[in-house]
């Protein structure tokens, strides 16, 4: 067992190491991040808005009828959803849904190319395939999905406002308050830090359970389940270390 953990692990940074050497053309990467940008991050929009619409306002209402204290002033609504938000649903709940969305996709297109022999033909032609297939998915992830995060925030904010005023739980002004009370900046920027680097877990182990497909179209099926499975697992496990590193 440990064999096949190390031997995976010590194949996965060797591929690493070819994916960021120096790029033949950059003027195909830039179109490829670009295409990558738009198939990997614009599609997950819908999906990502409203997720965090419903969440924000779920969040709200069990807070609201969660203090039931007459010592818990209702401001605490704002304050409770805003810091759910921010440090821990929209950077890893989301990232664990762009894993089963854009983790899928990246193992299954790059399988699909290895079991048609693309890349062997990409090989034979002298192009370096990891570099050329995996570092526009790795770039495009780190790069659009802070802002798909940031736009959970604001959304999942914004729901929690509206279904909290909208049943009459809470005011727009104790909403507001709860939202400015106590604010620490530093929040936002962890919540960042860990999105990068869930989307490199997500892009990377994806296209490496992609790359190594053996076998046919079900092969192709197989390595795109254990491609969301250990980006799930490596997630929560990062989660847990990034934040012993940077709240604790």
């Amino acid at each position: 067992m440990f064999n096949r953990l190390f031997f995976h692990i010590g194949r996965y940074f060797v591929m690493l190491r070819r994916v960021f050497s120096v790029p033949e053309k950059w003027t195909v990467y830039k179109k490829e991040l670009f295409h990558e940008i738009d198939n990997l991050g614009i599609t997950s929009l819908p999906i990502v808005a409203i997720i965090s619409l419903f969440m924000g306002a779920v969040i709200t209402i069990q807070a609201a009828f969660g203090f039931t204290s007459a010592w818990v002033p209702l401001y605490a609504i704002g304050y409770t959803t805003r810091d759910s938000m921010i440090l821990e649903f929209s950077p890893t709940i989301i990232s664990l849904i762009l894993a089963g969305k854009v983790g899928s996709n990246i193992a299954s297109e790059i399988g699909t190319m290895r079991i048609t022999e693309q890349i062997d033909a990409l090989e034979i032609m002298g192009v370096n395939a990891r570099s050329f297939l995996i570092l526009p998915k790795i770039t495009a992830c780190m790069l659009i999905n802070p802002f798909l995060v940031i736009m959970s925030m604001f959304l999942g904010i914004f729901g929690g406002w509206l279904l909290g005023t909208f049943s009459g739980v809470v005011t727009t002004y104790q909403y507001v308050y709860g939202l400015q009370y106590q604010f620490n900046g530093f929040n936002i920027t962890y919540a960042l830090i860990k999105t990068v680097v869930f989307a490199f877990i997500i892009s990377s182990v994806s296209a490496y359970h992609g790359y190594y497909t053996e076998g046919g179209a079900l092969e192709v099926g197989r390595s795109s389940t254990r491609a969301v499975v250990y980006c799930s697992i490596l997630i929560l496990v990062f989660n847990f270390i990034l934040t012993q590193l940077l709240l604790a």
